[in-house]
């Protein structure tokens, strides 16, 4: 792959994790675009504009919930596709994305050569990793019912975040090829921050982007 990596997290904490895995790779840019998709998607636009043609992958970093039954507490979650889960309308038989609604499209699809030498590495490695769908919210979930109406929403689904779309959004309009990497915080569902692990999480995207810089200069 031809081109610098840009990398984007959320919040200083997950910068800095990627940034120790990274090891001083001087071909990747790390830079914390702010929480939302909102944030994600303006602070991406304005690294790329203008020098786009330098970049050859974009990355969506940072921690996540996972769903129960698909991504564990302290796994890694690559993204399949970035799906914007809550873009979209109520109507009197439920949820519609703008998909449904003939708008556009709610779904971006990483990049999968590279989605899948990443998953082949962390698992070589043996840190635990999954491929699907990662969800991006503007509020996060705080119920079973949510959690439950989201996995069946979209089925597979893997996390969710508050970045991703954003990102993705960003990276297509600049033609930019796109992946999202998710460490495991908690499980989707009820708050209980008492068995979050975000130091846990943390060291486990660290590690993450240690194998991302060997698969993306191989």
């Amino acid at each position: 792959m031809s081109g610098k990596i840009l990398i984007m997290t959320a919040v200083e904490a997950e910068k800095e994790a990627v940034l120790r895995g990274l090891r001083g790779n001087p071909l990747c840019e790390v830079q914390a675009a702010g929480v939302g998709p909102a944030a994600a998607a303006a602070s991406t636009a304005l690294a790329l504009a203008g020098k786009a043609g330098d970049y050859g992958l974009v990355v969506s970093a940072g921690i996540a919930g996972g769903f129960a039954g698909a991504a564990p507490v302290g796994s890694i979650v690559v993204a399949s596709e970035a799906v914007a889960a809550d873009l979209g309308a109520e109507t009197p038989e439920g949820f519609a994305g703008v998909d449904k609604l003939g708008f556009g499209t709610n779904r971006l699809k990483a990049d999968a050569r590279i989605a899948s030498r990443l998953l082949e590495a962390l698992g070589d490695a043996g840190i635990p990793a999954s491929l699907g769908p990662v969800l991006t919210l503007s509020t996060v979930t705080g119920s079973a019912a949510t959690a439950d109406a989201l996995a069946a929403r979209v089925p597979g689904a893997a996390a969710e975040a508050m970045e991703g779309y954003g990102v993705a959004e960003a990276a297509s309009r600049f033609g930019i090829p796109f992946i999202e990497i998710r460490a495991i915080s908690n499980a989707v569902g009820p708050r209980d921050r008492a068995a979050w692990r975000i130091g846990d999480a943390l060291a486990a995207l660290e590690a993450a982007s240690t194998y991302l810089t060997e698969v993306i200069s191989s």
